[in-house]
């Protein structure tokens, strides 16, 4: 028996990328906030960014070819969609549920640097 996969791992990051975008922006925050944090968490420069996100690429793919996973993503925590990140098994959707998080602390006010756990 085969096992299906999420939809969301069959998505292009390019069709929810704006709703990240939107999220941040109606709480104050900006594109360029939202650019960072992806680029903290996967290590794609802006350039690179902005290809996967051209090229529609989706949620597997777009974490499977990702350059450098930050290795502090391991110390993100809480819960997203009322689901603790630290509990998801699948490796996949924690990465995907790591990004919904750091939208979120962005959407919610917090400092960059906090966001980026830089301190």
């Amino acid at each position: 028996m085969t096992e299906t996969k999420h939809r969301i791992y069959t998505t292009s990051v390019a069709s929810v990328y704006p709703l990240y975008v939107a999220k941040a922006e109606r709480k104050g925050r900006s594109k360029a906030e939202v650019d960072e944090i992806f680029r903290w968490l996967t290590g794609y420069d802006q350039a690179a960014l902005d290809a996967q996100l051209a090229k529609k690429t989706d949620f597997e793919t777009f974490f499977a070819a990702a350059p450098r996973m930050n290795p502090a993503r391991r110390t993100i925590t809480g819960v997203v969609c009322g689901v603790r990140v630290e509990a998801i098994e699948e490796p996949l959707m924690q990465e995907i549920r790591y990004l919904d998080k750091l939208v979120d602390e962005l959407a919610k006010g917090r400092a960059m640097a906090k966001i980026l756990r830089d301190g």
